[in-house]
């Protein structure tokens, strides 16, 4: 009861106080994961003239990405967890021209797997590792499964992301952090893993020195209603920091994008400050743009009004998390909530954040991403980004919803288009909607001729008075194609 309470605390009392405007809520109902039956109409679906949408495949368990092989078959991952607990065999999954799947590997409880790449004959899958830490695996196509990196810091709110291999015979994957903003707090016991692993935080990946800043909740993890705990930046549940303390950093460390050989090796490291590091793509003139998603209004330290981020990765730069948002300081009136203002954690920065290439919808999940190629489909050189959606109210409130479709960015101007939405007067998942559109995109891959644009759906993810409740066998693979494109 004591959780109840402080939960509709903590995530009504913004709505209350928010006066004549209205702040998107939950969708309501209650928490089952059952199947659920979900029509698919590709008229429903607006895209830009010249362009068709059609299923592939349906009645996937929370698909997350999508690679192909040397002759152009498409291979999907189905995650094996998702937010709500739920827990299932994460798998690798070929995709046939009539529509059906056949498995290709499957793994144990240690879910999510965020997606694959494929080169020479093996297959990379990211393992999230919710339960016994991130994984990179590498999989033959008969299915053998061997670990090319494990031991990730991963079992918080952020797992280990979606790989890609570059030119230089590297593979390179995100690593998300543990909190939304470095302080372990009631959020995540709401997440599931605060009760599993109390002593888990975020670790830098170098030295840090801390301002001191400490905040104080309840004890989820007692009875005792009087129970408080105080909690610093980069420590475990209940641990206090102190001012000037060093935090000492390692490798591997949260929040960061990292390289390993293909033949695996020492794990090295590209980037960090980054909060969720979730696509990673190569554009034509071999430049490494990653999706980072952006903080959520939450947990002890929240932030307010930070959107997803394009960057264009430059090896061994700082991006800014905990303390910067968008390349700007927190600590401003851009993300100042109504009760907190986000001061710095960390007494000296280790650099100044570059500017973003894009920024996108605040809490429109952007995710997975890459880089059209091919003059017959168009739109070469831009980036197109699929939005998972937003998670109010689990994330904070928003006036409308956000994501649920794919959009296009210019890198070089930053500007963002939508190029695949619902076709309805207001945005949304196709469940709300009732149509047979999108429901939550996740991922998108080119093909290797470049002609199709394919769009991994998670599928059917209300959110309930009790968190997710992701519906089984409700995903789906979109492809859009252009007339005449070859």
């Amino acid at each position: 009861m004591k959780i109840l309470i402080r939960f509709i605390i903590v995530f009504f009392t913004p709505l209350l106080l928010s006066g004549c405007y209205k702040i998107k809520g939950h969708y309501g109902g209650p928490k089952s994961f059952e199947p659920q039956t979900r029509a698919l109409q590709p008229a429903d679906v607006a895209l830009p003239g010249g362009y068709t949408i059609e299923p592939v495949t349906s009645g996937l368990n929370y698909p997350t990405g999508i690679t192909f092989d040397e002759q152009g078959t498409p291979y999907v991952t189905e995650a094996g967890y998702a937010y709500g607990e739920v827990w299932l065999p994460p798998k690798l999954l070929r995709l046939n021209p009539d529509g059906t799947t056949t498995q290709v590997a499957a793994g144990d409880k240690n879910g999510p797997w965020t997606g694959a790449a494929y080169h020479d004959g093996f297959f990379y899958v990211s393992e999230g590792g919710e339960l016994e830490g991130g994984r990179i695996l590498k999989i033959s196509k008969a299915g053998q499964i061997t670990r090319l990196v494990e031991n990730l810091p991963s079992m918080g709110d952020h797992h280990t992301d979606a790989p890609v291999v570059g030119q230089d015979g590297y593979l390179y994957f995100g690593q998300g952090t543990a909190t939304n903003s470095a302080i372990v707090g009631t959020d995540n016991y709401h997440y599931g893993w605060l009760k599993r692993n109390p002593t888990f935080h975020d670790i830098p990946c170098q030295d840090i020195v801390l301002t001191g800043q400490n905040f104080t909740t309840y004890n989820p993890l007692t009875e005792d209603d009087k129970d408080e705990v105080t909690t610093g930046a980069y420590l475990p549940f209940g641990t206090p920091s102190t001012p000037n303390q060093t935090i000492k950093g390692a490798i591997p460390c949260s929040g960061a994008i990292f390289r390993v050989s293909l033949q695996g090796g020492p794990l090295e490291l590209v980037a960090w400050g980054l909060r969720n590091p979730y696509g990673l793509a190569f554009s034509q003139n071999g430049q490494l743009y990653v999706t980072d998603n952006g903080y959520d209004t939450r947990g002890s330290r929240p932030g307010y009004g930070a959107g997803d981020v394009l960057w264009a990765v430059q090896p061994g730069k700082w991006y800014g998390w905990p303390d910067f948002a968008n390349g700007q300081p927190m600590a401003s009136d851009d993300y100042k909530t109504p009760h907190d203002d986000p001061k710095f954690l960390l007494a000296k920065h280790p650099g100044t954040p570059p500017k973003p290439a894009a920024i996108l919808g605040v809490h429109s999940s952007s995710n997975g991403l890459d880089f059209s190629r091919n003059a017959g489909f168009g739109h070469v050189g831009e980036a197109f980004i699929a939005q998972f959606g937003d998670m109010t109210p689990e994330v904070g409130h928003t006036y409308g919803p956000v994501g649920f479709k794919v959009v296009r960015v210019n890198p070089g101007n930053g500007v963002v288009e939508d190029f695949a939405t619902n076709k309805t007067k207001i945005n949304g998942p196709a469940s709300i909607l009732q149509n047979g559109g999108l429901e939550r995109p996740i991922a998108v891959k080119f093909n290797p001729a470049g002609n199709a644009l394919y769009v991994v759906d998670f599928g059917i993810m209300p959110m309930t008075e009790q968190g997710p409740a992701p519906k089984q066998k409700t995903g789906v693979v979109w492809r859009i194609t252009k007339t005449g494109a070859r």
